[in-house]
């Protein structure tokens, strides 16, 4: 299975218990621990547990060792290690605090400034 495929079953999934706002961000020119992150929102702390457990089932489906879930117990994120991609679910407040899209996407590459010299 591709890491594309990957990435795809775990929208799927969290299609399939209707997760919003998922954005998936490419991480692999900014750091080595993942590939993908895929960050989505959820209405109540059931949906976020919901959502981390169909994922883990998915996956489980087919064949995809799961490293890890953190956050289940108080659901306010809970986060579910696939290896190549790493899936935050998270309640709108919450995901708005930390604003992950922010500070995982590679900013744009800026010129150089030219610095006028006084002479």
């Amino acid at each position: 299975m591709t890491l594309n495929d990957i990435k795809k079953a775990v929208i799927e999934a969290l299609e399939d218990i209707k997760a919003f706002d998922i954005e998936v961000i490419d991480v692999r020119k900014i750091t080595t621990v993942t590939s993908f992150m895929v960050v989505a929102s959820a209405n109540s702390t059931r949906q976020t547990k919901a959502l981390a457990h169909n994922v883990c089932e998915k996956m489980k489906s087919l064949n995809i060792h799961i490293n890890g879930v953190e956050g289940e117990k108080e659901g306010e994120w809970v986060l579910v290690d696939v290896d190549d991609v790493i899936v935050h679910i998270m309640l709108p407040t919450t995901r708005a605090y930390y604003n992950l899209e922010q500070l995982w996407i590679e900013p744009p590459k800026k010129s150089p400034k030219k610095i006028n010299s006084l002479h």
